[in-house]
This record gives structure tokens, sequence and C-alpha cells, in this order.
């Protein structure tokens, strides 16, 4: 009688231990395969924010010790007016200045054009009508013979002011674009 508790009490342990020991090996296999998966987009995201670390490097010595001048359109006789991104004729006639100073220096130049406004309005408007005065600016150098593929311009809306504005002039001086000459 003993002998027979004793021996269903083996089994009944070794039916355990194996239930347990197949249950073991299906988590550390279940486990193992979830970690691999992790450890691939782990991997993979490394890889891209490596290759985006390395992109950004490289522009930042491309630009570095290349900024050559800059030509800002914001005196009395260029200055936007309120809502508007057409260009004066002072404006154009400034601009052909520039555009006939790059072909006489013949370099290789990037230009950067920011376009500024106040404060007054809704920020996206702002941003929107930033972005027309750069681009009325990119359009009329494109056809003074500037290449396209050497402009980019950008807004900074109302958030890089050089006055205050709290005033008609500080504001009418916000109202600007900047072109930015790089080589």
């Amino acid at each position: 009688m003993i002998q027979a508790k004793l021996r269903a009490g083996a089994i009944t342990t070794a039916v355990l231990a194996a239930a347990i020991a197949t249950t073991g090996c299906a988590s550390h296999k279940f486990v193992r395969e979830n970690i691999a998966v992790v450890d691939e987009r782990v991997t993979v995201v490394e890889g891209t924010a490596g290759e985006a670390l390395a992109r950004a490097n490289a522009a930042h010595k491309l630009a570095e010790g290349k900024f050559l001048y800059e030509v800002v359109l914001s005196d009395d006789s260029v200055k936007f007016p309120v809502d508007h991104a057409s260009l004066s004729p002072e404006a154009e006639a400034r601009l052909a200045e520039l555009a006939q100073r790059l072909r006489e220096e013949n370099r290789n130049v990037y230009l950067e054009i920011q376009g500024h406004t106040d404060a007054t309005g809704d920020s996206a408007y702002n941003d929107k009508l930033g972005e027309a005065r750069a681009e009325a600016v990119r359009r009329f150098l494109a056809k003074q013979g500037v290449a396209l593929n050497r402009m980019s311009t950008i807004s900074y809306g109302e958030e890089a002011p050089v006055a205050p504005n709290d005033t008609p002039e500080g504001r009418s001086q916000n109202r600007r674009v900047a072109i930015v000459v790089l080589s």
C-alpha cells in the first residue's frame, strides 16, 4: 500500500514536472520570438536615427562658415504693405541689382529667401503671407536669371521680429524679406 502511494506520488510528480518543463519551454520560445521581433525593430530604428544624424552632420558641415552676406528688403522704399506680398518697383530694382551682382561674382551660391510678417493677424495666416512674400522674391530672381535650384524659401511669419510690434513703425520694419547668400 505504501509502495502504491509512493508510486502514484512519483507518477504525479513526474507528470507535474513534465507539464512544468513543457510550459517553461513554451514560455521561453515565446519570449525568444518576441525579443527577436523587438531587436529587429530597434535595429531598424537605430539605423534610421543614425542615418538622419549623419545627414544632419553633413548638412551642418556644408553650411558651417559658408555665410557670405545678407540682403534685407525692409527699408522704407521696399517694405511690404500690410497684408500684401507683391513687390514694389523699388524692391524689384534692388532685386535686379542683387541678380546682377550674383552674375558678376559668378560664384556658385545658394540663396535662402526668408519671408517675415508683423504680429497682426492669425499666426497661421502670417506664415502663409511670409511664404508668399518669399515666393514673390524667388519668382522675380528666377526671371532675372538666378537658377531655381539655387534658391529656397522659408517663412518665419511673425516669429522673428526685428522691431517691436506695438508701434506702426515697428510693424512696418517686420514686414520684410531677407535673402541669405551662402557659398
